[in-house]
Protein backbone atom coordinates (compact mmCIF):
# COMPACT_ATOMS: atom_id res chain seq x y z
CA UNK A 1 0.00 0.00 0.00
CA UNK A 2 1.13 3.00 -0.74
CA UNK A 3 0.36 4.59 2.35
CA UNK A 4 -0.94 8.42 3.94
CA UNK A 5 2.06 10.39 2.89
CA UNK A 6 1.25 9.51 -0.64
CA UNK A 7 -2.45 9.90 -0.46
CA UNK A 8 -1.60 13.60 0.91
CA UNK A 9 0.32 14.11 -1.91
CA UNK A 10 -2.33 13.18 -4.24
CA UNK A 11 -4.43 15.36 -2.81
CA UNK A 12 -2.40 18.26 -2.58
CA UNK A 13 -1.26 18.42 -6.26
CA UNK A 14 -4.14 19.73 -7.76
CA UNK A 15 -5.10 22.98 -7.94
CA UNK A 16 -2.28 24.55 -6.14
CA UNK A 17 0.16 23.16 -8.28
CA UNK A 18 -1.83 23.32 -11.71
CA UNK A 19 -3.54 26.09 -11.76
CA UNK A 20 -2.00 28.64 -8.68
CA UNK A 21 1.71 27.41 -9.10
CA UNK A 22 1.47 27.72 -12.90
CA UNK A 23 -0.52 31.18 -12.91
CA UNK A 24 2.28 32.15 -10.55
CA UNK A 25 4.78 31.10 -13.07
CA UNK A 26 2.97 32.86 -16.17
CA UNK A 27 2.58 36.13 -14.15
CA UNK A 28 5.99 36.22 -12.36
CA UNK A 29 8.45 34.25 -14.24
CA UNK A 30 10.57 32.51 -11.43
CA UNK A 31 9.87 35.49 -8.88
CA UNK A 32 7.60 33.20 -6.93
CA UNK A 33 9.70 30.04 -6.48
CA UNK A 34 10.67 30.98 -3.42
CA UNK A 35 7.33 32.09 -1.79
CA UNK A 36 5.78 28.53 -3.15
CA UNK A 37 8.79 27.07 -0.70
CA UNK A 38 8.57 29.03 2.12
CA UNK A 39 4.51 28.11 2.00
CA UNK A 40 5.72 24.36 2.13
CA UNK A 41 8.25 24.81 4.99
CA UNK A 42 5.38 27.00 6.76
CA UNK A 43 2.87 24.81 6.81
CA UNK A 44 4.90 20.66 7.11
CA UNK A 45 5.04 21.26 11.02
CA UNK A 46 1.15 21.44 11.47
CA UNK A 47 0.76 18.68 8.67
CA UNK A 48 3.15 16.23 10.66
CA UNK A 49 1.59 16.73 14.19
CA UNK A 50 -1.35 14.73 12.51
CA UNK A 51 0.31 11.96 11.67
CA UNK A 52 2.68 12.32 15.02
CA UNK A 53 -1.05 12.18 17.08
CA UNK A 54 -2.15 9.63 15.02
CA UNK A 55 0.64 7.14 15.24
CA UNK A 56 1.05 7.41 18.71
CA UNK A 57 -2.93 7.46 19.96
CA UNK A 58 -4.18 5.67 17.23
CA UNK A 59 -7.14 8.28 16.45
CA UNK A 60 -7.37 11.19 14.99
CA UNK A 61 -6.41 15.01 15.18
CA UNK A 62 -10.59 14.71 16.09
CA UNK A 63 -9.94 13.37 19.08
CA UNK A 64 -7.46 15.35 19.48
CA UNK A 65 -9.67 18.41 19.05
CA UNK A 66 -12.44 17.64 21.88
CA UNK A 67 -9.87 16.72 24.43
CA UNK A 68 -8.79 20.82 24.07
CA UNK A 69 -12.74 21.41 24.34
CA UNK A 70 -15.60 21.63 22.24
CA UNK A 71 -14.74 24.80 21.60
CA UNK A 72 -11.72 23.36 19.62
CA UNK A 73 -13.74 21.00 17.49
CA UNK A 74 -16.50 23.87 17.15
CA UNK A 75 -13.54 26.08 15.63
CA UNK A 76 -12.50 23.34 12.98
CA UNK A 77 -16.24 22.35 12.07
CA UNK A 78 -17.13 26.17 11.62
CA UNK A 79 -13.62 27.13 9.45
CA UNK A 80 -13.94 24.48 7.36
CA UNK A 81 -16.75 22.17 6.89
CA UNK A 82 -19.03 25.02 5.06
CA UNK A 83 -16.24 25.18 2.61
CA UNK A 84 -15.70 21.94 1.32
CA UNK A 85 -18.31 22.01 -1.13
CA UNK A 86 -16.89 24.93 -2.80
CA UNK A 87 -13.34 23.39 -2.56
CA UNK A 88 -14.88 20.30 -4.26
CA UNK A 89 -16.83 22.61 -7.10
CA UNK A 90 -13.27 24.15 -7.64
CA UNK A 91 -11.50 20.98 -8.29
CA UNK A 92 -14.44 19.38 -10.17
CA UNK A 93 -14.24 22.56 -12.58
CA UNK A 94 -10.48 22.67 -12.90
CA UNK A 95 -10.90 19.09 -13.94
CA UNK A 96 -13.59 19.46 -16.51
CA UNK A 97 -11.75 21.98 -17.93
CA UNK A 98 -8.85 20.11 -18.41
CA UNK A 99 -10.96 17.47 -20.05
CA UNK A 100 -12.89 19.63 -22.29
CA UNK A 101 -9.49 21.24 -23.68
CA UNK A 102 -8.15 17.50 -24.14
CA UNK A 103 -10.93 15.98 -25.73
CA UNK A 104 -13.17 18.90 -26.91
CA UNK A 105 -15.87 20.56 -25.41
CA UNK A 106 -18.17 17.57 -24.79
CA UNK A 107 -20.63 18.81 -22.27
CA UNK A 108 -20.63 22.27 -20.33
CA UNK A 109 -18.33 22.72 -17.51
CA UNK A 110 -20.77 22.37 -14.40
CA UNK A 111 -22.31 19.03 -16.05
CA UNK A 112 -18.83 17.34 -16.62
CA UNK A 113 -17.92 18.61 -12.72
CA UNK A 114 -20.75 17.39 -11.40
CA UNK A 115 -20.51 14.11 -13.79
CA UNK A 116 -16.68 13.81 -12.22
CA UNK A 117 -17.51 14.15 -8.76
CA UNK A 118 -19.86 11.50 -8.77
CA UNK A 119 -17.78 9.14 -10.34
CA UNK A 120 -15.43 9.99 -7.90
CA UNK A 121 -17.71 9.02 -5.24
CA UNK A 122 -19.02 6.16 -6.99
CA UNK A 123 -15.16 4.52 -7.08
CA UNK A 124 -15.12 5.17 -3.50
CA UNK A 125 -18.18 3.94 -2.02
CA UNK A 126 -17.96 0.72 -4.11
CA UNK A 127 -13.72 0.29 -3.38
CA UNK A 128 -13.05 2.02 -0.09
CA UNK A 129 -10.00 2.96 1.64
CA UNK A 130 -8.18 0.05 -0.75
CA UNK A 131 -9.27 0.77 -4.01
CA UNK A 132 -8.31 4.77 -3.12
CA UNK A 133 -4.68 3.58 -1.86
CA UNK A 134 -4.01 1.73 -5.28
CA UNK A 135 -5.93 4.27 -7.83
CA UNK A 136 -3.36 6.97 -6.31
CA UNK A 137 -0.25 5.67 -6.35
CA UNK A 138 -0.33 4.69 -10.03
CA UNK A 139 -2.14 8.24 -11.17
CA UNK A 140 0.76 9.67 -9.02
CA UNK A 141 3.53 7.52 -10.81
CA UNK A 142 1.96 8.98 -14.62
CA UNK A 143 2.03 12.12 -12.95
CA UNK A 144 5.38 12.68 -11.00
CA UNK A 145 7.31 10.90 -14.68
CA UNK A 146 5.12 13.22 -17.41
CA UNK A 147 5.93 16.12 -14.67
CA UNK A 148 9.72 15.74 -14.36
CA UNK A 149 10.05 15.66 -18.16
CA UNK A 150 8.15 18.61 -19.26
CA UNK A 151 9.82 21.02 -16.85
CA UNK A 152 13.14 19.64 -18.23
CA UNK A 153 12.31 20.48 -21.80
CA UNK A 154 10.78 23.97 -20.54
CA UNK A 155 14.10 25.06 -18.44
CA UNK A 156 15.90 25.75 -21.53
CA UNK A 157 12.92 28.60 -21.68
CA UNK A 158 12.76 30.26 -18.40
CA UNK A 159 14.15 33.73 -17.31
CA UNK A 160 15.86 32.76 -14.61
CA UNK A 161 16.78 36.50 -14.01
CA UNK A 162 13.43 36.91 -12.44
CA UNK A 163 14.17 34.87 -9.29
CA UNK A 164 16.23 38.42 -8.38
CA UNK A 165 13.03 40.25 -9.10
CA UNK A 166 11.03 41.55 -6.24
CA UNK A 167 8.80 44.28 -7.47
CA UNK A 168 5.65 42.02 -6.72
CA UNK A 169 6.44 43.33 -3.25
CA UNK A 170 5.16 46.63 -4.03
CA UNK A 171 1.80 45.42 -5.68
CA UNK A 172 -1.26 45.17 -4.22
CA UNK A 173 -2.82 42.60 -6.36
CA UNK A 174 0.27 40.63 -6.28
CA UNK A 175 0.35 40.56 -2.63
CA UNK A 176 -2.78 39.29 -2.69
CA UNK A 177 -2.62 36.61 -5.17
CA UNK A 178 0.64 35.33 -3.27
CA UNK A 179 -2.05 34.29 0.04
CA UNK A 180 -4.41 32.76 -2.52
CA UNK A 181 -1.04 30.83 -3.79
CA UNK A 182 -0.02 29.78 0.04
CA UNK A 183 -3.62 28.74 0.74
CA UNK A 184 -3.87 25.33 -0.88
CA UNK A 185 -0.31 25.25 -1.21
CA UNK A 186 1.00 21.97 -0.77
CA UNK A 187 -2.76 21.62 0.97
CA UNK A 188 -5.12 23.75 2.91
CA UNK A 189 -4.55 23.57 6.52
CA UNK A 190 -7.67 21.01 7.83
CA UNK A 191 -6.47 18.45 5.47
CA UNK A 192 -3.87 17.29 8.30
CA UNK A 193 -7.27 16.37 9.88
CA UNK A 194 -7.61 13.66 6.86
CA UNK A 195 -4.64 13.10 7.01
CA UNK A 196 -4.64 11.53 10.81
CA UNK A 197 -7.31 9.49 9.39
CA UNK A 198 -6.01 7.80 6.56
CA UNK A 199 -3.00 7.10 9.13
CA UNK A 200 -5.42 5.59 11.61
CA UNK A 201 -7.12 3.71 8.73
CA UNK A 202 -3.50 2.71 7.51
CA UNK A 203 -2.25 1.29 10.47
CA UNK A 204 -5.75 -1.21 11.33
CA UNK A 205 -4.20 -3.18 8.25
CA UNK A 206 -1.26 -3.62 9.85
CA UNK A 207 -0.82 -6.31 12.21
CA UNK A 208 0.47 -5.26 15.76
CA UNK A 209 3.92 -6.05 15.59
CA UNK A 210 4.25 -4.66 12.45
CA UNK A 211 3.05 -0.67 14.13
CA UNK A 212 5.94 1.46 13.08
CA UNK A 213 8.17 3.28 15.11
CA UNK A 214 7.46 6.78 15.14
CA UNK A 215 10.51 8.26 13.59
CA UNK A 216 9.73 5.14 10.71
CA UNK A 217 6.24 6.82 10.47
CA UNK A 218 7.29 10.68 10.26
CA UNK A 219 10.03 9.56 7.25
CA UNK A 220 6.68 8.08 5.30
CA UNK A 221 5.53 11.46 5.47
CA UNK A 222 8.55 13.52 5.32
CA UNK A 223 9.57 12.07 1.47
CA UNK A 224 6.62 12.48 -0.05
CA UNK A 225 6.02 15.89 1.46
CA UNK A 226 9.02 16.49 0.17
CA UNK A 227 8.46 15.18 -3.46
CA UNK A 228 4.57 17.16 -3.31
CA UNK A 229 6.79 20.32 -2.86
CA UNK A 230 9.11 20.20 -5.94
CA UNK A 231 6.34 19.14 -7.71
CA UNK A 232 5.10 22.33 -7.10
CA UNK A 233 8.08 24.30 -8.07
CA UNK A 234 7.97 22.26 -11.14
CA UNK A 235 4.59 23.35 -12.38
CA UNK A 236 5.80 27.17 -11.55
CA UNK A 237 8.78 26.47 -14.24
CA UNK A 238 6.32 25.16 -16.51
CA UNK A 239 4.25 28.51 -16.66
CA UNK A 240 7.11 30.56 -16.48
CA UNK A 241 9.06 28.77 -19.27
CA UNK A 242 5.68 28.36 -21.27
CA UNK A 243 3.30 31.53 -20.27
CA UNK A 244 6.08 33.73 -18.93
CA UNK A 245 8.61 33.61 -21.57
CA UNK A 246 6.19 34.69 -24.22
CA UNK A 247 4.10 37.33 -22.45
CA UNK A 248 0.30 36.10 -21.64
CA UNK A 249 -1.67 36.00 -18.89
CA UNK A 250 -3.98 33.08 -17.63
CA UNK A 251 -7.83 33.44 -18.70
CA UNK A 252 -10.03 33.29 -16.18
CA UNK A 253 -12.19 30.48 -16.68
CA UNK A 254 -11.49 26.79 -16.30
CA UNK A 255 -11.70 25.20 -20.12
CA UNK A 256 -10.25 28.38 -21.31
CA UNK A 257 -7.34 28.38 -18.87
CA UNK A 258 -6.24 24.56 -19.60
CA UNK A 259 -6.73 24.81 -23.10
CA UNK A 260 -4.79 27.93 -23.45
CA UNK A 261 -2.07 25.98 -20.98
CA UNK A 262 -2.06 22.72 -23.34
CA UNK A 263 -2.38 24.38 -26.30
CA UNK A 264 0.92 26.89 -25.87
CA UNK A 265 2.96 23.77 -24.53
CA UNK A 266 1.34 22.15 -28.30
CA UNK A 267 3.40 25.72 -30.19
CA UNK A 268 6.45 26.18 -28.24
CA UNK A 269 7.20 22.72 -27.71
CA UNK A 270 5.39 20.40 -30.23
CA UNK A 271 2.86 17.84 -29.96
CA UNK A 272 4.77 15.21 -27.76
CA UNK A 273 5.12 17.97 -24.64
CA UNK A 274 1.80 18.81 -25.15
CA UNK A 275 0.60 14.87 -24.65
CA UNK A 276 2.74 14.76 -21.91
CA UNK A 277 1.29 18.17 -20.06
CA UNK A 278 -2.35 17.36 -20.88
CA UNK A 279 -1.06 13.72 -19.00
CA UNK A 280 0.18 15.41 -16.38
CA UNK A 281 -2.87 17.35 -15.57
CA UNK A 282 -5.36 15.22 -15.74
CA UNK A 283 -3.23 12.77 -13.28
CA UNK A 284 -2.82 15.95 -10.79
CA UNK A 285 -6.70 16.81 -10.96
CA UNK A 286 -7.75 13.21 -10.74
CA UNK A 287 -6.00 12.16 -7.95
CA UNK A 288 -6.82 15.10 -6.04
CA UNK A 289 -10.55 15.32 -6.36
CA UNK A 290 -10.96 11.35 -5.16
CA UNK A 291 -8.64 12.23 -2.86
CA UNK A 292 -10.66 15.48 -1.40
CA UNK A 293 -13.63 13.48 -1.80
CA UNK A 294 -12.92 10.53 0.43
CA UNK A 295 -10.71 13.25 2.64
CA UNK A 296 -13.95 14.71 3.62
CA UNK A 297 -16.24 11.79 3.28
CA UNK A 298 -14.47 10.63 6.49
CA UNK A 299 -14.00 13.63 8.41
CA UNK A 300 -17.78 15.02 8.93
CA UNK A 301 -18.92 11.76 10.51
CA UNK A 302 -15.61 10.75 12.45
CA UNK A 303 -16.17 15.04 13.60
CA UNK A 304 -19.72 13.75 14.79
CA UNK A 305 -18.18 10.45 16.60
CA UNK A 306 -15.66 13.29 18.63
CA UNK A 307 -18.46 15.49 19.67
CA UNK A 308 -20.31 12.85 20.73
CA UNK A 309 -17.58 11.23 22.57
CA UNK A 310 -17.86 7.85 20.83
CA UNK A 311 -14.96 6.15 20.57
CA UNK A 312 -14.45 4.77 17.24
CA UNK A 313 -13.81 7.30 14.83
CA UNK A 314 -13.53 5.52 11.77
CA UNK A 315 -17.27 5.77 11.42
CA UNK A 316 -20.27 3.42 9.56
CA UNK A 317 -20.25 2.47 5.54
CA UNK A 318 -23.78 4.78 6.29
CA UNK A 319 -22.31 7.57 7.65
CA UNK A 320 -19.93 7.53 5.04
CA UNK A 321 -22.34 7.59 2.27
CA UNK A 322 -24.49 9.78 4.12
CA UNK A 323 -21.47 12.60 4.54
CA UNK A 324 -20.93 11.88 0.91
CA UNK A 325 -24.66 12.39 -1.04
CA UNK A 326 -24.94 15.37 0.92
CA UNK A 327 -21.23 17.47 0.15
CA UNK A 328 -21.44 16.32 -3.61
CA UNK A 329 -24.83 17.85 -3.82
CA UNK A 330 -23.95 20.99 -2.26
CA UNK A 331 -20.79 20.97 -4.85
CA UNK A 332 -22.95 19.98 -7.59
CA UNK A 333 -24.69 23.51 -6.82
CA UNK A 334 -22.03 25.75 -6.14
CA UNK A 335 -20.82 24.01 -9.73
CA UNK A 336 -24.03 25.77 -11.24
CA UNK A 337 -23.73 28.73 -9.25
CA UNK A 338 -20.29 30.12 -9.12
CA UNK A 339 -18.09 29.30 -11.78
CA UNK A 340 -18.46 32.21 -14.22
CA UNK A 341 -14.88 33.60 -13.28
CA UNK A 342 -13.18 30.27 -12.25
CA UNK A 343 -9.77 32.16 -11.29
CA UNK A 344 -11.54 34.87 -9.23
CA UNK A 345 -13.85 32.25 -7.59
CA UNK A 346 -10.61 29.76 -6.78
CA UNK A 347 -8.88 32.76 -5.51
CA UNK A 348 -11.72 33.10 -2.80
CA UNK A 349 -11.39 29.69 -1.71
CA UNK A 350 -7.95 29.70 -2.13
CA UNK A 351 -7.22 32.92 0.31
CA UNK A 352 -10.31 32.03 2.79
CA UNK A 353 -8.69 28.97 3.59
CA UNK A 354 -5.05 30.69 4.30
CA UNK A 355 -7.07 32.82 6.30
CA UNK A 356 -8.18 30.14 8.67
CA UNK A 357 -4.66 28.10 8.25
CA UNK A 358 -2.78 29.72 11.52
CA UNK A 359 -5.83 28.82 13.73
CA UNK A 360 -6.42 25.35 12.44
CA UNK A 361 -2.01 25.04 13.32
CA UNK A 362 -2.47 26.65 16.74
CA UNK A 363 -5.08 23.40 17.10
CA UNK A 364 -2.64 20.84 15.97
CA UNK A 365 0.25 22.29 17.87
CA UNK A 366 -1.69 22.87 21.16
CA UNK A 367 -2.83 19.19 20.27
CA UNK A 368 1.03 17.76 20.14
CA UNK A 369 2.01 19.70 23.31
CA UNK A 370 -1.24 19.24 25.77
CA UNK A 371 -3.01 16.03 25.02
CA UNK A 372 -1.85 12.95 26.55
CA UNK A 373 1.16 11.61 24.13
CA UNK A 374 4.44 9.21 24.49
CA UNK A 375 6.92 12.17 24.82
CA UNK A 376 8.41 10.50 21.86
CA UNK A 377 5.53 11.65 20.12
CA UNK A 378 5.83 15.19 21.47
CA UNK A 379 7.91 17.65 18.64
CA UNK A 380 11.32 18.72 19.94
CA UNK A 381 12.24 22.15 20.77
CA UNK A 382 13.19 22.98 17.45
CA UNK A 383 10.20 21.77 16.03
CA UNK A 384 7.99 23.65 18.51
CA UNK A 385 10.11 27.23 17.57
CA UNK A 386 9.33 26.16 13.74
CA UNK A 387 5.38 25.62 14.48
CA UNK A 388 5.10 28.64 16.23
CA UNK A 389 6.96 30.73 13.84
CA UNK A 390 5.07 29.12 11.18
CA UNK A 391 1.46 29.98 12.73
CA UNK A 392 2.88 33.54 14.06
CA UNK A 393 4.07 34.25 10.11
CA UNK A 394 0.67 32.83 8.72
CA UNK A 395 -1.19 35.16 10.96
CA UNK A 396 0.72 37.92 10.21
CA UNK A 397 -0.10 37.01 6.38
CA UNK A 398 -3.81 36.43 7.02
CA UNK A 399 -4.18 40.05 9.12
CA UNK A 400 -1.87 41.32 5.70
CA UNK A 401 -5.23 40.08 3.56
CA UNK A 402 -7.73 41.71 5.32
CA UNK A 403 -5.82 44.91 5.77
CA UNK A 404 -5.52 45.22 1.81
CA UNK A 405 -8.95 43.78 0.96
CA UNK A 406 -10.99 45.70 3.49
CA UNK A 407 -8.51 48.57 4.67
Amino acid sequence: MAGPGLLFTGAAIGTSHLVQSTRAGAMFGAALIVVIVLANLLKYPAFRFGVDFAHARRQSLLTGYRELGLWALALFLVAVIPLVPIVWAALAAATAGIMSAVFGPILPVPVLGALILVAASLLLLLGGYRVLDRVNAVMLAFLVISTLITTAMVLPRVEWGTVADFTWTRETAALLFIVALAGFMPNPMDVAVPLSLWKVEADRTLPSEAHPHIDEARQSFRWPFIMTSFMAVCFCIMGAGVMHAQDISPVSDAPGFAGQLVNLYREALGDGAAVLAAIAALSVMATTVIAAVDAYCRTLPAAIAAWQHRGDEIGTRRAYMLSCFALVGLAILALFTLMSEFTVFLDFVTSATFVVAPLLAFLNYLVVTRCDLPDEARPSSIVRIWALVAITVMAALAAMFFVLTFG
